[in-house]
C-alpha cells in the first residue's frame, strides 16, 4: 500500500498545475517546471487538490515517486530551494565570476565550473556560497558536484562540505 502516493496534494494560491500529453506543468510566482507523467499513473484535479491514481499494480512502485515529484515542483515554484556550502582549508576559497564558479581547493590549478541555467550562486564570503533555484534536483546535483571537487577528509576536516553537514573525525596515528 502506497501511503505517499495516496497523499492529497494541496495547490496554493498563485500556482497552476496542468496536465497535457503526459506532461505535468506547474507555474508559480518563481517560474515554471515540467515533468513527464510516469507510466500508468493518472492525475485528477478538483479545486485546489490533486489526487494521483494508478491504473494497475505494476505502477505501484512509482505512485509515491510521482506524488513527491509534483509536491517538490509546487514547493519549488513558490518558495524555491537552496543549499549552502562552505570550504575549509588554508588558501581554499570560492569565487563567483558571472556565470562561472572558480574554486581554489589546494590543486595546482583553480577548478572552474559553469553555473547551470536556472540556478544562482551567491557568495556570502570567500569560504561560503549558496546555490539557489526552483528545481530541487538541479540544485542538489550542482551542490553535490561542487562538493565532489574536494570532499571533506576525516583527519583535519579540510574540504568542501554542506553547511549543516557533520564530518566524523578520526584520530591520527600515535607516535611509538
Amino acid at each position: 500500500m502506497s501511503r505517499i502516493g495516496n497523499r492529497i496534494i494541496k495547490v496554493p494560491e498563485g500556482v497552476t498545475v496542468t496536465e497535457a500529453d503526459g506532461e505535468v506543468t506547474v507555474k508559480g510566482p518563481k517560474g515554471e517546471l515540467k515533468q513527464v507523467m510516469l507510466k500508468d499513473i493518472t492525475m485528477k484535479q478538483e479545486n485546489d487538490e490533486i489526487v494521483l491514481e494508478r491504473k494497475n499494480e505494476a505502477a505501484k512502485a512509482m505512485h509515491g515517486t510521482m506524488n513527491s515529484l509534483i509536491t517538490n515542483m509546487i514547493i519549488g515554484v513558490t518558495k524555491g530551494y537552496e543549499k549552502a556550502l562552505e570550504i575549509v582549508g588554508v588558501g581554499y576559497r570560492f569565487n563567483v565570476q558571472g556565470k562561472k564558479l572558480v574554486i581554489n581547493a589546494g590543486y595546482s590549478h583553480p577548478v572552474e565550473m559553469v553555473i547551470p541555467e536556472g540556478l544562482t550562486v551567491t557568495a556570502e564570503s570567500n569560504t561560503e556560497i549558496t546555490v539557489k533555484g526552483i528545481d530541487k534536483v538541479l540544485v542538489g546535483e550542482f551542490a553535490a558536484n561542487i562538493r565532489k571537487v574536494r570532499k571533506p577528509e576525516p583527519y583535519k576536516g579540510k574540504g568542501i562540505r554542506y553547511k549543516d553537514e557533520h564530518i566524523r573525525r578520526k584520530e591520527g596515528k600515535k607516535a611509538a
